[in-house]
């Protein structure tokens, strides 16, 4: 299945232009023939006689001579060219980093073996690219090149404004918020008596934070453990409801608990249905910014 451009722009390498995109999934891509281009792969003669988007950078990569070098601790597939579409557009590219790898393939084998008059020149631009960039940083220069920086920069001051919302570091005078039905719910699910209420095994605070913070927002469980963390005896000062705030915090978990309480009636009690329509109705939401913006931790490795 072909994945569409979200966002697209030019990268200058020392003064070498490759169009470069940003996937729907967020992958960063090269064009094919940009990569084949800036390498040197091709020709005027070549590109004189129409060279498809490519096919010498497809053909340099499976020659004998560099491919101990090229697939060196690589799967076959890590070189894979990425079919995509903008508009009606096709585009035939590559996933960024593999432009560094084929530089520091072409680099090492430069060291290794003699290479042929084309394959110098390709080295030579290698050599170029190399200063240009360094692996960790391609990413990055795409992200810049394409304005999805900038997207990703408005989205997390977007859930940092949000949070600040709905969440306060102060904690608030305890009021009950958990009405008493939402226990006998869980409990008449697991046939359990209601005498059992004041007991609450440890289990029914992971059912909590699975059925209700994980799913009224964002990072909201993670910003919760921050602000309300555990001592050293594991024990929390407060109760997490009583850090949500009175404008946003509250009435969301409050809308949310009746909407839990109405899809439990609905499954007729059954814990497995009621998971399921659960997880229909209000999906969990990511709750580590590692998985909201998984580029930006791949870049501090």
């Amino acid at each position: 299945m072909k994945k569409s451009v979200k966002y697209k722009g030019e990268l200058n390498l020392a003064g070498m232009i490759i169009p470069c995109y940003v996937l729907e999934d967020g992958t960063r891509v090269l064009s094919g023939r940009g990569m084949q281009d800036a390498l040197k792969m091709v020709d005027e003669t070549s590109k004189a006689g129409g060279q498809k988007a490519g096919t010498r950078l497809s053909r340099y990569l499976n020659q004998k001579s560099l491919y101990p070098f090229i697939y060196n601790g690589k799967e076959p597939d890590h070189f894979n060219a990425i079919i995509c579409n903008d508009g009606e557009a096709k585009i035939n590219g590559y996933e960024a980093t593999v432009l560094v790898d084929i530089c520091d393939a072409f680099l090492e084998a430069r060291k290794n073996i003699k290479l042929s008059p084309r394959q110098e020149i390709i080295a030579e631009q290698c050599e170029i690219l190399v200063r240009a960039f360094a692996k960790v940083g391609i990413v990055a220069l795409v992200d810049e090149a394409t304005g999805y920086q900038q997207d990703k920069d408005r989205a997390k001051d977007e859930l940092q404004q949000f949070l600040s919302q709905f969440i306060s570091e102060e904690a608030s005078k305890w009021v009950k918020t958990f009405n008493d039905s939402f226990f006998e719910m869980i409990y008449r699910m697991h046939n359990w008596n209601w005498t059992m209420t004041h007991k609450r095994p440890g289990v029914v605070g992971k059912w909590i934070n699975d059925i209700v913070y994980e799913r009224i927002g964002p990072v909201i469980l993670t910003e919760l453990g921050r602000v309300n963390p555990k001592n050293e005896k594991g024990i929390r000062k407060d109760k997490h409801h009583q850090h949500l705030t009175e404008e946003v915090g509250r009435p969301k978990l409050k809308e949310h608990l009746a909407a839990v309480e109405a899809l439990g009636r609905a499954s007729g009690y059954n814990w497995i249905k009621f998971m399921q329509m659960l997880d229909a109705a209000f999906p969990k939401q990511h709750q580590q910014l590692s998985l909201l913006f998984p580029e930006d931790v791949w870049q501090e490795k």
